[in-house]
């Protein structure tokens, strides 16, 4: 590889997605479909209801009603869209066409009232280190909820248009990885192939002493250790964000090698252990992982950022004193560390100590960077502070959150029960009409049952008389 290649090279791996899509991609109107899983679960259920009809001789209505499903079904899936359009997020379809002609309003969420933006992560173990994920992402603010899933190239389009606005303190720790490191498969391996890195079927091959003599023989030449350091870590995070666990762990050994003083670096090899924990079921992976968070916190002690964030992963993690330990640290250093407050809160919360999440609320809400996120803060402040100080209203949210609880559990048996039903009452019609006859009466209650505690979650989930305080 001659020097002008391996500058290309080099200069490629140190753009980051951020980089590329913060100055092109805001004037254009990007759109992602919605994950069509409630439509289909409707058509499910009232194609079972046509099934029912059909028993019960109405056969008319059973076809127009099967009919009508799956011809609509159909296309509100196809155009149920969340828009960008480089200042708001808005939702279109037929369906909000028809809510927004009667309610005259449209749904859409401006970049500035943008409180929150969550990521969570489905995981499918493939073969070797390899996970495919799936990320859902969930923007909140103004009382309004978008949510869109991972799916390909207007998944990546959208992310990267839309997080590069968003400040850190909005972002959690996934979105603030899928902003900086999501990228094309194929410009993935080509920034693979420069490094040298194996792929995952050499690597499982390895010994450590085959590992090391490749890692020395790396064939990108590179003044400065760091800078290997840097570029290395780029494609390790970018790996991981992939779901290619073993070879964004090989990436990180090499850039540890160069750089093993790196605070920032130890943290993002912390949270890679964390996926190897959650995908491999390896306890000593995540006992790896808090070490290398710890190791973390010592190294960058006067980096209130990292310090934030590496005491939210100690929260995830499940070592809620350590990350309140560094979590205070955090705030000696940076008093305006909004994070680092409401991770504070969300401790204290889990530690049943009310007045202390108020306190922590209250705190994130006078520092806050904008608007939104003091709205945020104020109205968690003022929902847990009615709990604290009204008796009455805290037996009434204790009473919603035991339903809520209780009707999330007669909808798993239900789906359950409903399954094994349907099952009995195709089989018992080719073996006995009375067997299928109970089966048809199980699935048919055990539906009702489903749809009644789905609607009643939709009703629970809701906080009761905060609308005043400005809602929840």
């Amino acid at each position: 590889m001659n020097e002008s290649t391996q500058k290309q090279l080099l200069q490629v791996l140190r753009e980051t997605p951020r980089a590329r899509t913060a100055a092109g991609k805001r004037a254009s109107t990007i759109s992602i479909r919605v994950s069509p899983g409630g439509y289909f679960a409707l058509a499910a259920l009232l194609t079972f209801v046509s099934v029912i009809l059909l028993r019960t001789n109405h056969d008319f209505a059973a076809l127009a009603l099967v009919v009508a499903t799956w011809i609509l079904t159909p296309a509100l899936v196809a155009t149920d869209r969340v828009y960008f359009d480089g200042d708001r997020l808005f939702r279109s379809g037929l369906l909000h066409f028809l809510v927004r002609t009667i309610r005259a309003q449209r749904s859409q969420l401006s970049l500035a009232d943008i409180e929150s933006i969550e990521v969570a992560t489905v995981r499918t173990l493939r073969r070797g280190g390899t996970v495919r994920y799936r990320y859902s992402v969930e923007v909140t603010g103004n009382g309004q909820t978008f949510v869109f899933a991972s799916g390909g190239r207007k998944f990546r389009r959208m992310v990267q248009a839309l997080l590069p606005h968003i400040a850190d303190q909005k972002l959690d720790a996934r979105a603030t990885e899928l902003r900086d490191y999501l990228c094309d498969a194929k410009e993935l391996q080509t920034q693979l192939r420069g490094l040298g890195i194996p792929d995952d079927d050499l690597l499982s091959g390895m010994n450590d002493r085959t590992r090391e003599r490749i890692r020395n023989a790396s064939n990108v030449s590179v003044d400065e250790d760091d800078e290997r350091a840097k570029v290395l870590a780029e494609s390790a995070n970018r790996l991981r964000v992939a779901g290619r666990l073993r070879e964004s762990a090989e990436a990180f050994r090499r850039a540890l090698h160069f750089a093993p003083r790196n605070a920032w670096l130890l943290y993002e090899y912390a949270r890679l252990l964390r996926s190897q924990a959650s995908a491999f079921g390896d306890a000593r992976l995540l006992a790896r992982a808090c070490a290398a968070l710890k190791l973390s916190s010592l190294r960058g002690s006067n980096d209130a950022r990292l310090l934030a964030r590496v005491g939210e992963s100690f929260f995830e993690f499940g070592q809620p004193v350590r990350a309140a330990k560094l979590l205070r640290r955090a705030l000696d250093l940076d008093r305006n560390s909004f994070r680092a407050s409401t991770a504070l809160a969300e401790i204290a919360l889990s530690e049943g100590k009310l007045a202390h999440v108020i306190h922590h609320y209250r705190d994130a809400a006078s520092v806050a960077a904008d608007a939104a996120m003091a709205h945020l803060a104020r109205r968690e402040a003022d929902y847990y502070a009615r709990l604290n100080d009204d008796d009455d209203y805290l037996s009434a949210e204790l009473r919603r959150m035991n339903w809520l609880e209780g009707a999330g559990r007669i909808q798993q048996f239900s789906a359950r029960v409903s399954f094994a039903a349907l099952f009995v009452a195709l089989a018992g019609s080719f073996l006995d009409q009375i067997v299928a006859g109970v089966g048809w009466a199980v699935a048919s209650s055990s539906i009702i049952g489903w749809s009644g505690s789905l609607l009643l979650r939709k009703f629970l989930s809701r906080r009761r008389g905060m609308e005043s305080a400005g809602g929840a």
